[in-house]
C-alpha cells in the first residue's frame, strides 16, 4: 500500500452508527478536511499557550507543530494517528533555566538534546522491545516524575501570571473548569481555547468599564505600572503573511540557533520521562480504540517525537508531544484516519505563516494566562496520580511510598545540591534522579515479598 493512499470507506460519507474509519482509510476529502480543521481547534489552545509561558515564539510553535506532525506520521508509516502539539513537560525546567539567567537559546539548546535522547530511546525500544524501559521506568517512577514536573510550576503561576490581574485570572480559571466538565463532547475538549476567548472578552470589557489596571508586567522591570489589559498595538503593524521573525522578550531572535549548557541540559532531561509516558499512553490508547496491534510502532512513535522535538528546537521552536485533546476527537468521532492529520498539519503551517495571528497570541492578557495555567499546571501534576491509579500502584508497599517520597519533595520544593560554585542540581532534575535512584535502591524487596519489618514500616505510614 502506498504511503499516501487511503482506502475510501462508506462511499466517503459519514460512517454508520458503531462503525469506525481506520488509520489507513478515509472519507471524502471534504469531510476529511472538516475533521482536520476540528483537530486544529482541539490542539489550538494548549499549543500556543505553552510557547507563550516558556517565552518562545507562538507562531513558530504552530508552524513547527504542523511540520512535526507530518514527520511523526511518516516515521510511524501512517499507522499511529496523532497531532504533535507543544509539550508542557519542559515548562518547569524552562522556568528554572530562565531563573538561573539562561536565555531562549539556552532553553532550545537544552530541549534539543532532550529530543535527541528521546529519539535514541525510541530507537532502542524499536529494536530491543519495551521490556527494559518498563523495568527502568515502572509506573510508580513515571507517575512521580510527571507529578513533580506539574506541581513544580505552582510558583510560576503564583509569582508571574496570577498577580497581573487576579480577578480576571479567577474568572478565567472558573470558566475553564466549568467548560471542561460541563460542556458536551467536542466543546469540553477545547476548554483551553474557549477559556482564552472568554478571558480575552472579559479583559476587553474590564478595560472599557474600569479603565487601566496597575500591576507588574513581564516588561515593567518588577514595578507595578498602569496598563491596558488588552493591548493590540502590535497587531495592526503585523503583516498577514510571512515567516516568523522579530525578537523575543529576552532579546533573542524568534528564529535562532540553540546554545548548550550541561547544567541546563540536566534540568530538562526529566521531561524525557514524561514524554515517554505520554507517547506510550497515546499509542496504547489508539491501539485500544482502533483494535490494531501497535506495539511494533511504539519505538517509532517515541523516536518520532524525539526527532520532532530536536528538529523544532534547532530553529528556536517549541518541544512537541502527542495530544490527548486529539485522542478525544477520535474517540468521539471514531474516525482515526491519518489523512485528517495531514490536513490539520497543513492548516497549522498556514497559521504559523501569519504574523498577525502571532501578534494576537502575544497580546493574551497576563490575567488570562494566570487563570489557564493554574488549571493546566495542576492537571499536569495530577496526570502523575492518574498513572498511579491506572497501573494500580500499591502505596501500602513501602518500596513505592518511601522510595518515591524524597524525590517528590525535592522536585516540588526546589531543593538543590551544590557540587561546585558553578554547578548544582536542584528542583526537577535532582528530584527525578532521587525518585529513580531511591526506587531502584529498594525495588529488589518486591521480588522477596513483604517481611515483618516492611509491614511495620507500612503500618507506621
Amino acid at each position: 500500500m502506498s504511503l499516501f493512499k487511503w482506502d475510501v470507506v462508506y462511499d466517503g460519507k459519514t460512517p454508520p452508527p458503531g462503525k469506525a474509519v481506520g488509520p489507513r482509510q478515509r472519507l471524502s476529502w471534504g469531510r476529511t478536511a472538516g475533521l482536520g480543521a476540528q483537530h486544529v481547534v482541539a490542539m489550538f489552545g494548549a499549543t500556543f499557550v505553552f510557547p507563550v509561558v516558556m517565552g518562545l515564539d507562538p507562531n513558530l510553535a504552530i508552524l513547527f507543530s504542523g511540520v512535526c506532525t507530518i514527520m511523526f506520521l511518516l516515521i510511524t508509516n501512517n499507522m499511529v494517528p496523532s497531532y504533535l502539539g507543544t509539550s508542557a513537560s519542559f515548562v518547569a525546567a524552562v522556568a528554572a533555566i530562565r531563573g538561573q539567567g539562561g536565555d531562549s537559546a539556552d532553553v532550545t539548546g537544552a530541549i534539543l538534546v532532550a529530543g535527541l535522547v528521546l529519539a535514541a530511546i525510541g530507537a532502542a525500544v524499536h529494536f530491543a522491545g519495551t521490556g527494559f524501559l518498563h523495568k527502568l521506568l515502572p509506573p510508580a517512577v513515571t507517575g512521580a516524575v510527571v507529578m513533580l514536573i506539574g506541581f513544580n510550576l505552582a510558583p510560576v503561576v503564583a509569582g508571574v501570571y496570577w498577580p497581573q490581574d487576579q480577578w480576571i485570572a479567577l474568572l478565567t480559571a472558573t470558566f475553564m473548569v466549568m467548560a471542561a466538565v460541563l460542556l458536551p463532547g467536542f466543546w469540553g475538549r477545547i476548554a483551553v481555547f474557549l477559556a482564552l476567548i472568554f478571558g480575552y472578552v472579559i479583559s476587553w470589557l474590564s478595560d472599557i468599564m474600569f479603565g487601566q489596571i496597575t500591576s507588574v508586567t513581564p516588561v515593567s522591570g518588577g514595578e507595578a505600572v498602569p496598563h491596558d489589559r488588552v493591548d493590540w498595538s502590535a497587531v495592526g503593524d503585523a503583516s498577514w503573511f510571512g515567516f516568523p521573525s522579530g525578537t523575543l522578550a529576552d532579546g533573542v531572535s524568534a528564529v535562532h540557533a540553540p546554545s548548550f549548557s550541561f547544567t541546563f541540559i540536566l534540568l530538562v532531561l526529566p521531561g524525557v520521562i514524561a514524554l515517554i509516558a505520554e507517547n506510550t499512553g497515546h499509542v496504547k490508547a489508539v491501539a485500544e480504540m482502533t483494535g490494531d496491534d501497535l506495539d511494533p510502532y511504539m519505538g517509532r512513535a517515541i523516536g518520532a517525537d524525539g526527532v520532532a522535538t530536536a528538529f523544532a528546537s534547532a530553529f528556536g521552536g517549541s518541544p512537541t508531544t502527542t495530544y490527548a485533546e486529539n485522542i478525544g476527537v477520535m474517540s468521539a468521532t471514531r474516525i482515526y484516519s491519518t489523512a485528517a492529520y495531514y490536513v490539520a498539519a497543513l492548516v497549522a503551517i498556514l497559521l504559523g505563516l501569519c504574523p498577525k495571528f502571532g501578534a494576537i497570541v502575544n497580546a493574551i492578557p497576563g490575567g488570562v494566562l494566570g487563570g489557564i495555567t493554574v488549571v493546566l499546571y495542576g492537571m499536569i501534576g495530577l496526570v502523575g496520580a492518574k498513572i498511579w491509579v491506572e497501573n494500580r500502584v500499591d502505596f501500602g508497599d513501602p518500596v513505592n511510598i518511601v522510595g518515591l517520597a524524597a524525590g517528590i519533595i525535592v522536585g516540588v520544593g526546589g531543593v538543590s545540591l551544590s557540587f561546585t560554585d558553578d554547578f548544582e542540581l536542584g528542583g526537577i532534575a535532582l528530584g527525578s534522579i532521587l525518585v529513580i535512584a531511591y526506587y531502584h535502591l529498594v525495588a529488589w524487596r518486591k521480588h522477596e515479598g513483604t517481611d515483618e519489618g516492611s509491614e511495620e514500616v507500612t503500618k507506621a505510614l
